[in-house]
């Protein structure tokens, strides 16, 4: 069930997603650095990546779950910056 993910809006905006977390996050205190901050940007990275993957697997099934990761992943983004 493999799909060209690059040219779904969803995994376009969280790639957007990511680079102004990166340029947000850039200006957190450096004792954040291995705390909030990688936090913060892994759950971004995550958001992209599990699509991608989604859409690299053979059943909807499979496609679903990594698309739940993803909204699951977003989900704790906002959390984190809600902190």
């Amino acid at each position: 069930m493999s799909r060209d993910y690059t040219e779904l809006e969803v995994w376009i905006e969280g790639r957007k997603l990511v680079d102004v977390i990166y340029t947000l996050t850039t200006s957190f205190p450096k004792e954040e650095l291995f705390a909030l901050t990688s936090q913060i940007r892994r759950a971004a990275i995550s958001i992209p990546s599990n699509i991608a993957e989604g859409c690299g697997r053979r059943t909807s099934k499979d496609t679903l779950q990594f698309l739940r990761i993803a909204r699951g992943s977003f989900y704790e983004l906002e959390t984190q910056f809600n902190i």
